[in-house]
């Protein structure tokens, strides 16, 4: 399939899964790298106490903050 055929099936809101190879998709700069970090207790403490109001995992709102912090310095 051409394309242009694929380009209009998507517009015109069709599946083109059938036409995409998953096993070699990735995301750029979107890619993981494990990091360690050292916190005092307080930090934890609060970061716990963010975390469970939001109903998200520690980790989750050390990655928000991050991502927020990161696009404000950008902008």
């Amino acid at each position: 399939m051409k394309a242009d055929e694929i380009d209009k099936k998507f517009d015109d809101g069709q599946s083109i899964a059938e036409h995409l190879d998953f096993s070699k998709a990735r995301r750029p700069a979107q890619e993981q790298k494990r990091v360690n970090m050292d916190f005092s207790l307080w930090m934890i403490q609060g970061l716990d106490r963010e975390a469970k109001c939001l109903g998200v995992a520690r980790q989750s709102i050390i990655k928000i903050w991050l991502a927020e912090c990161l696009e404000k310095s950008s902008a």
